[in-house]
């Protein structure tokens, strides 16, 4: 194959002869567009929404510039969990996503502008934010139009663009660099389920490849606000009860409940550690609890701009740790509070761990895995 032709596979459209309509589950969905490609650009991909065309967010995407051939199944896929971040979210808020992880996320502190927040974001991983896509749950202005062009994104998402906001997305003299980004217009994402007993009678669906199918409901969290994070406890059979010996700060319970959202769309064993409402880094994708913590540890002091100490940061753990060894690894470098799941049978050494330290602990009473 020509090296020309290696370059055009990433900007040219698979064309792939997929229906125009579908049924699943008793339920007609419609297709919307033929994608550029799919995971990888030998995969025809096309997206399709229910022809009811009721409650839609993501399915009622409005496209206002397309780029080079408009939208991949992975596009698609990085905006699905960074609104699964941001649907959580009550102030204004930014997840840049790559690989449909988030590389980075932020939420205002204060009113701090919004522009401040995608650089937080942003900047949580500026090496891995390359060629991402960048939601946000408010409005976006012209301010943080412009910073967005300063550099190569794929895509930018949000609910509404401020005219401001439209000229500098398409100010190809200006911003050559980036004259290919997509801008897509997304409906209320505040209407989406979120908590168990919000209840919705979506279904989650993988597909084998010989055709077989699971089914599951999708995620939705029993953690409202930071009432419902429990200060961590275990009662041990032999050792008696132990509580955590100190309780968290009100800063430290707003970046824990922050970073447990964050961990609900970051691909298991997920580790988030975030400091003042931003991610200094997030570890995904490992097998191993303790791997995850250490990646995430070892990311945080190479690729964070800036930063020099993990002193006052937080840290999330999408499940429970089997041993201390991750809390040990997390406070010995600064964390000074931690979230899990809790129910592991060395609940009472992890506790332990966190009171040697003088670092704090609280449960959520929910593991949040995600196998995408």
């Amino acid at each position: 194959m020509a090296e020309k032709d290696l370059k055009q596979m990433y900007r040219t459209r698979t064309e792939g002869d997929l229906p125009e309509t579908i049924e699943i589950l008793g339920r007609t969905y419609a297709k919307v567009e033929n994608l550029r490609y799919g995971t990888n650009p030998h995969q025809p991909a096309a997206f399709y929404r229910p022809a009811d065309g009721a409650n839609l967010v993501l399915g009622a995407y409005e496209i206002l510039k397309t780029g080079k051939s408009g939208l991949s199944q992975t596009n698609l896929e990085d905006m699905h969990h960074a609104v699964g971040i941001l649907k959580y979210m009550a102030r204004p808020a930014c997840a840049v996503m790559k690989h449909c992880n988030p590389s980075g996320a932020a939420i205002q502190n204060g009113d701090t502008p919004l522009v401040e927040v995608y650089q937080r974001a942003r900047d949580a991983d500026a090496q891995a934010a390359f060629g991402s896509v960048v939601a946000f749950n408010a409005t976006l202005d012209g301010d943080t139009a412009e910073e967005i062009m300063q550099s190569i994104v794929e895509g930018v998402a949000a609910p509404d663009f401020a005219p401001e906001a439209l000229e500098a997305l398409n100010n190809f003299e200006k911003f050559k660099r980036n004259k290919e980004i997509r801008v897509i217009k997304l409906p209320d994402i505040s209407t989406l389920p979120k908590y168990v007993d919000d209840g919705t009678d979506v279904l989650e669906m993988k597909v084998f490849d010989d055709g077989s199918v699971v089914l599951a409901t999708p995620y939705l969290s029993r953690v409202k606000s930071v009432a419902d994070l429990m200060p961590a406890y275990n009662e041990h059979k032999t050792k008696g009860r132990i509580d955590i010996a100190r309780k968290a700060t009100a800063q430290e319970l707003d970046d824990l409940l922050f970073a447990w959202y964050v961990n609900i769309h970051v691909r298991s064993n997920g580790c988030v550690i975030a400091k003042n409402g931003q991610t200094i880094c997030v570890g995904t994708g490992e097998q191993d609890r303790v791997g995850a913590v250490q990646q995430a540890l070892v990311k945080a002091k190479q690729k964070y701009k800036g930063v020099e100490t993990l002193d006052g940061a937080v840290m999330s753990s999408d499940g429970f740790f089997p041993f201390r060894d991750a809390v040990d690894a997390a406070t010995s470098e600064g964390i000074a509070a931690i979230a899990q799941p809790g129910g592991s049978v060395n609940d009472y050494e992890a506790i332990e761990a966190c009171n040697d330290a003088n670092a704090t602990m609280v449960f959520t009473g929910e593991r949040c895995f995600s196998h995408h």
